[in-house]
């Protein structure tokens, strides 16, 4: 059983972040501490600069009240949004935290990326502790 489960999440349509947080309520210890992540991938500065302002805080908080609501049944559970390119942020994080556990999902990758997503592919080849991947 795992103590520091990370349960990164993506907001996108086929990926099943239901399934990610029962896994991690199954391999929880006791008292354990499941960490739910959502990196917000920068927008390049050439689109950026065509958004007002109040778009991109209303999606941090649109993003971290979806987080909030996804932690709401989970025990233990605190939520996180961060910044940054998602696997390698995610693999910071894990490192920068002690995650003993990864439970990240994966969509149905195309050839570029045979088995995995980029992203879980990256964190799988990086992290330093267990993953699992659901698809």
């Amino acid at each position: 059983m795992y103590k520091n489960i990370l349960v990164p999440i993506s907001f996108e349509e086929d990926r099943d972040a239901g399934q990610s947080l029962k896994l991690a309520e199954t391999l929880a210890g006791k008292n354990a501490k499941t960490t739910i992540l959502h990196v917000m991938e920068a927008i390049p500065s050439h689109a950026a600069s065509f958004l007002p302002q109040d778009i991109l805080d209303q999606s941090r908080i649109d993003a971290a009240k979806r987080l909030n609501e996804f932690a709401s049944d989970v025990p233990n559970a605190i939520v996180k949004l961060v910044s940054g390119h998602a696997g390698r942020s995610i693999v910071d994080y894990a490192d920068e935290t002690g995650v003993d556990c990864i439970i990240i999902a994966s969509h149905k990758p195309g050839f570029e990326n045979f088995f995995l997503g980029s992203t879980a592919d990256r964190v799988v080849r990086h992290a330093k502790c267990a993953v699992h991947v659901i698809r």
